[in-house]
């Protein structure tokens, strides 16, 4: 692969405002969750106050376990923007709309989406995950109106 091709990855495709919740709250949580333990310690926050215990342990789970399958078996590393960044890169455009067609029930669309991400083989085990996950971001987007993270300063990359 030519350093040309993993960039394109992050490149901008567009804003996260312009997600709905569900893909917008994918895209957040993948950020939070390579960030590292800390940032991992306000997913757990996030999940747990919106979800309580075990249903935030569920959602946690199924975050870490899709970013661990994803990290293992993708086509390639995914390119994310900085957790604070207002941009929405391409790799991150594609994990937000597979997330959102697995959340919404498309399994067809979910699988062809996944298997831009990892080898096929491993497809459906994230289509799974993320459905899971994306319910999960959807009942934490009807309980929370505004999201209780940080507002960025400025838009980095």
């Amino acid at each position: 692969m030519t350093q040309t091709a993993h960039n394109r990855g992050g490149a901008p495709v567009g804003y996260l405002t312009e997600l709905g919740p569900v893909e917008a709250g994918a895209v957040l949580y993948l950020r939070l969750w390579c960030d590292g333990a800390e940032a991992q310690q306000q997913v757990w926050n996030d999940f747990s106050t919106s979800l309580g215990a075990q249903h935030g342990r569920s959602a946690l789970r199924n975050l870490e376990d899709l970013c661990q399958l994803c990290a293992d078996h993708g086509r390639r590393p995914l390119m994310r923007h900085h957790v604070t960044c207002k941009c929405l890169g391409a790799d991150e455009a594609c994990f937000a709309n597979f997330v959102g067609a697995a959340t919404d029930g498309a399994r067809e669309d979910a699988m062809l989406m996944a298997t831009l991400l990892v080898r096929p083989d491993v497809a459906p085990s994230i289509v799974e995950l993320a459905q899971s996950l994306g319910l999960a971001l959807r009942r934490m987007a009807r309980h929370v109106p505004t999201s209780t993270h940080r507002q960025p300063a400025e838009t980095l990359h």
